[in-house]
């Protein structure tokens, strides 16, 4: 390959890559800006007796909070009744009478998170308002899910590339309003639509990289896009650090979100899919984004030449007749057997183990308990997920390693379900940071699985669906993370039985390993559920990575178009 070839090649997968990181900076923000750092009531010397009144200090701390455990009391003041001394000289005596919720505010033991002021610290959300810090998590998360669905459609009506660039616009003004809110309902309503316009990037980012990659690299690339994500999840704790204030990191974060929509112009940011463009009849846009495929690719063996050239003229003439592009809606999933069957049982599956977690690192809460510690290890365990999936996922295929995968987060769940009270600690650790590691495997390669099984006129929509659904799953962990919620157990338990479920119901996918990206309705429906350990033989190459520009793939492409367009029975052009 020559070096002037690859270095184009490179910058366009940095060009899929990239954008990750500052995705998942927004992502996170989430764990830093709700943070409850621990405090306690302030002192409220109205609340003394005339002779308790004049105490300062630790005193008057004492005097005035009560002691739980081996710290302070977060939501009480004593409340005195003070009674007179009898006849004669003599002090009177002051003892407790009951508590009552807090009068002056709060204490924090900052920092919280590296911050010295987060959205907790900031209104309060705390004791009688704790309840809006899981409220603020799900919505933003339904502002993902929302997001999801929307940009979904939007990449199967519109493309890919436009999806992509109007999410990352709409996330900047979105970002501000953020960290300019003066109330936290405008926090809500602002954190739900930049949680959507990230949640639209994300997407059409994920399908439009998916759809420039052949099988033997479809993997690679994605798991390697991970690897950027976790890298953005890494560095939010050094930028709350640095930035200190919550508006401040949320700030930062619409500037770096910023600077990557400046360069929405740059083709090598992201390059409409020419599969898209293919399966939707949108034959002259297609010609030209596969020219300047090829054109940036550097020089390429005559073989490689002719092979192009030939396919550039193919479509040239295939477009001389103009025919109108055909586009393809969601509902039209509902209406098959086999695409609707290998999604609503990989969008079960993310929604398990993006559920499950939460499951997991409550087990692992008591043993950590400072910020930094549960973060990391949270990001540990889906780096781990990551490589592993890299690792074993095209050597065993997708199927078989989303059911060991989901074997392993049902094993773990049942046995921390029932036994957490007679094992050790550094077995109910152990078993933690399996199942962690295993749902967040599960979530991934579903995800990664429906991607490659959905057919390219509809997998926008497809993939936003289920995406959304791993979403709706993250939702239900804030609800149980109140103070108190008595949600936790039944939470385990449902997860737990929807997971032995999930290991019935994956045998009956089919396997996408070495196979080509199914195009049409039809090519999705052809599929069939092969032996557990098949191997399909690998096929085409990549336009990213290989000596060619464009694969021998949109070859078979552009003639089974030819061949459509041809067809006295093709259906008419909408």
């Amino acid at each position: 390959m020559a070096a002037g070839g690859s270095r184009p090649r490179g910058r366009r997968a940095a060009g899929g890559w990239a954008p990750c990181a500052a995705l998942a900076l927004g992502w996170a923000l989430g764990w830093a800006l709700g943070a409850a750092p621990p405090h306690r009531c302030r002192p409220d010397a109205a609340l003394l007796p005339a002779p308790l009144r004049r105490l300062a200090g630790a005193a008057l701390l004492r005097a005035a909070v009560p002691r739980l455990g081996g710290g302070w009391s977060p939501c009480q003041l004593y409340r005195y009744r003070y009674r007179p001394a009898g006849p004669g000289p003599g002090p009177g005596s002051a003892r407790p009478n009951g508590t009552g919720p807090c009068t002056r505010g709060w204490h924090y033991a900052l920092p919280a998170a590296g911050l010295r002021s987060n959205l907790v610290t900031q209104w309060d959300l705390v004791c009688a308002s704790r309840w809006k810090v899981p409220l603020e998590q799900t919505t933003h998360l339904l502002g993902w899910t929302l997001g999801s669905v929307a940009a979904g459609l939007a990449c199967d009506r519109f493309g890919r590339r436009p999806a992509f660039v109007v999410s990352l616009v709409l996330a900047v003004p979105l970002g501000l309003g953020v960290a300019l809110a003066v109330d936290f309902i405008m926090v809500l309503v602002a954190r739900l639509l930049f949680g959507a316009a990230l949640a639209g990037a994300f997407l059409s980012l994920y399908v439009a990289r998916l759809e420039l990659c052949d099988p033997p690299h479809r993997l690679g690339v994605t798991m390697v896009a991970g690897f950027f994500w976790i890298a953005g999840e890494l560095l939010l704790p050094g930028l709350a650090v640095l930035c200190r204030d919550w508006r401040v990191l949320q700030g930062a974060v619409t500037m770096i979100l910023a600077l990557l929509a400046a360069c929405w112009w740059c083709p090598a940011l992201l390059l409409e899919s020419p599969r898209w463009l293919l399966a939707t009849r949108q034959l002259e846009r297609a010609r030209k984004t596969l020219q300047a495929l090829a054109e940036s690719s550097g020089p390429s063996s005559d073989d490689g030449s002719c092979h192009q050239e030939s396919l550039l003229a193919e479509l040239e003439s295939l477009s001389e007749g103009s025919p109108q592009p055909r586009y393809h809606a969601v509902c039209e999933i509902f209406s098959t057997r086999v695409i609707w069957k290998n999604g609503v049982i990989l969008g079960f599956a993310a929604f398990i183990g993006s559920g499950i977690c939460h499951c997991f690192t409550r087990n692992l809460a008591p043993h950590l308990p400072r910020f930094f510690s549960s973060y990391f290890v949270l990001v540990g365990t889906e780096a781990a997920a990551c490589l592993f999936v890299y690792l074993t996922a095209e050597r065993f295929g997708r199927r078989a390693v989303l059911l060991l995968c989901t074997v392993l987060t049902g094993i773990s769940s049942l046995l921390l379900l029932a036994l957490t009270q007679y094992l050790l600690d550094l077995i109910v650790l152990t078993l933690s940071v399996v199942g962690m590691t295993a749902s967040h495997a599960v979530t991934m390669l579903s995800i990664f699985f429906a991607s490659e099984v959905l057919p390219t006129v509809v997998r926008g929509a497809g993939l936003g669906l289920i995406v959304g659904a791993s979403f709706v799953g993250k939702a239900a962990a804030p609800i149980t993370a109140i103070p108190n919620s008595r949600g936790f157990f039944l939470h385990h338990v449902v997860f737990a039985s929807f997971a032995i479920l999930a290991v019935l119901s994956i045998m009956l996918l089919p396997e996408s390993q070495g196979r080509s990206l199914p195009q049409s309705l039809q090519d999705g429906e052809s599929q069939r559920r092969p032996p557990l350990f098949h191997r399909p033989p690998r096929e085409d190459h990549l336009p990213l990575l290989a000596p060619h520009g464009i694969p021998h793939d949109y070859s078979r492409l552009a003639a089974s178009t030819k061949r459509m367009l041809g067809s006295p029975a093709a259906p008419r052009e909408t």
